[in-house]
């Protein structure tokens, strides 16, 4: 069989209320070989997570979003309740501290270029299979 055992390609759930930027994000993610779910808020992010977290391997989130929370309120919620997903952090205006985000999430500072983002999340993607050491 070959190369056929190669699996689906990961999900990243990009949550970004900027049209342009999240529709930029969303290119070069999918041009690098992932699947992207897209968000505009927070509260559509997590009625995405309720439906299908199962197959969520990365959430990128930016950290000032219009709706009932922020982008470091929702990934402390996605860690308490997907501790699966992993979490990446991005903002043009706040930096957080490594203890601001949960379970060892990055950040990745606005304007972020493709290759860097990409390689954060290749990154995230292959520690999620991995145990803790």
């Amino acid at each position: 069989m070959g190369q056929t055992a190669i699996e689906d390609p990961p999900v990243i759930l990009l949550v970004e209320d900027e049209p342009l930027v999240r529709m930029t994000a969303a290119d070069e993610l999918e041009e690098a070989g992932f699947h992207v779910l897209e968000a505009a808020n927070t509260d559509v992010a997590l009625a995405v997570l309720e439906a299908c977290a199962d197959e969520v391997q990365v959430l990128f989130t930016d950290v000032h979003m219009p709706g009932s929370m922020d982008g470091i309120a929702l990934a402390e919620q996605v860690h308490a309740r997907w501790p699966h997903v992993r979490l990446l952090i991005s903002s043009g205006y706040a930096q957080p501290g490594p203890d601001e985000i949960p379970d060892a999430g990055r950040f990745v500072p606005k304007p972020y270029r493709p290759a860097t983002l990409i390689e954060q999340i290749d990154e995230l993607v292959s520690s999620a299979g991995k145990g803790r050491e």
